[in-house]
């Protein structure tokens, strides 16, 4: 019979859910597509069919046609604050939830907070007022995904620092992608109408590359359709075999390869719509006391990024890498485990153990599916 502190729970869970607002985002390749003046666009529809809906937050980039469209739309005022000495605007997140709109727009969902703001992102800002059961539309370019931020990386050779969790954008109701070819996109950017003068020719040495737009082009596409794939299966079909994955990524103190370890079984989760755990194993050699400082703080600024990206953290002391894998996977019926590449430390030790065999016994008798991920 089920615990009733755990059935009391999930009822009021669902309350809350159902009270929930809806969340809609806008997903662009790469910045001048025509994010913000689609939601604007979007508003002024809202609006005429009768819903209160208000501008939160919109950053126009000066760009004339996008600015024109704010025209006749309601704006809550921005929170002002100095720092630095200089007086800066934010969203008003208090203001938003004490006015209660049916709908409130807010842009640059991966925007970071000025110092002294209750959160530190815009996206916990969209979360709190959906969490008020305030519907949001919002919007974000695709390089501002944290599990795309070494493929854009590769692509552009720029590694983006304002990043939002993929659980965010799992969240959404709706994401729409807004497309345009490679040659509009140039021209808009030729034109003058993504950015002033000074800054076009440094754009076209960049992210505005034909190829880089391309690639960026696919990521986009590729992005939104999975999160639609991800709908269809969750809220139409509800495919069984789905909701009973569980991913094990498994790391070691080895920071590079980690975070790509720890992205890619985020990107698998998401897809599957499953939940998914982070373990590192301390051997004796890793012990608070001896574990080098710098090793210390890429596996807390790891298991921070896990945690975003929706992980549960496990941490256990073995002297058997093996083993505790084994022990993890028994424990929380994992179907499957993710790990690096062959070269990587903690395969390597893995390896040398005299229970590599078992640990493959098991898996196969188990069912669990072993991921090297490259």
């Amino acid at each position: 019979m089920p615990d009733k502190d755990h059935t009391v729970q999930h009822f009021l869970d669902l309350i809350k859910k159902s009270r929930r607002g809806k969340f809609k985002v806008y997903i662009g390749m790469i910045a001048g597509v025509g994010k913000t003046y689609r939601m604007l666009q979007e508003a002024h529809a809202v609006l005429k069919n009768g819903i209160d809906i208000k501008i939160g937050y919109i950053e126009t980039h000066n760009r004339k046609e996008t600015h024109n469209l704010l025209e006749g739309l309601p704006i809550i005022p921005r929170r002002k604050l100095f720092y630095k000495g200089k007086e800066l605007e934010e969203l008003d997140v208090q203001a938003v939830i004490n006015l209660r709109p049916e709908v409130v727009v807010i842009d640059e969902l991966a925007h970071t907070n000025i110092e002294g703001s209750k959160n530190e992102k815009r996206w916990q800002d969209v979360v709190e007022i959906l969490d008020a059961g305030i519907n949001v539309i919002s919007a974000v370019n695709i390089q501002h995904i944290e599990s795309l931020n070494k493929e854009v990386k590769k692509i552009t050779g720029v590694e983006v620092k304002e990043r939002i969790p993929d659980s965010v954008i799992a969240q959404a109701d709706e994401v729409v992608n807004i497309d345009l070819t490679g040659d509009e996109l140039i021209a808009r950017l030729k034109e003058g109408k993504i950015y002033e003068a000074a800054k076009i020719e440094t754009a076209l040495n960049n992210f505005f590359k034909s190829d880089h737009i391309l690639q960026l082009r696919e990521l986009a596409l590729k992005e939104v359709a999975s999160q639609v794939e991800r709908k269809v299966e969750t809220d139409v079909t509800r495919i069984n075999a789905m909701k009973h994955e569980k991913f094990l990524a498994c790391i070691s103190s080895n920071e590079t390869t980690a975070r790509t370890v720890i992205r890619k079984t985020a990107r698998l989760a998401n897809y599957y719509h499953s939940k998914w755990y982070l373990l590192y194993v301390q051997t004796p050699k890793e012990s608070a006391t001896k574990i080098p400082l710098d090793k210390q703080r890429h596996l807390i600024n790891n298991f921070k990024l896990a945690t975003e990206l929706g992980a549960e953290i496990i941490k256990v002391e073995n002297t058997n890498i093996a083993k505790a894998i084994i022990e993890q996977c028994e424990e929380r019926k994992v179907t499957t485990i993710c790990i690096g590449k062959p070269h990587l430390s903690l395969l390597r030790v893995i390896l040398a153990t005299n229970v590599f065999n078992e640990l493959l016994k098991k898996l196969s008798v188990n069912d669990i599916d072993l991921v090297i991920l490259s």
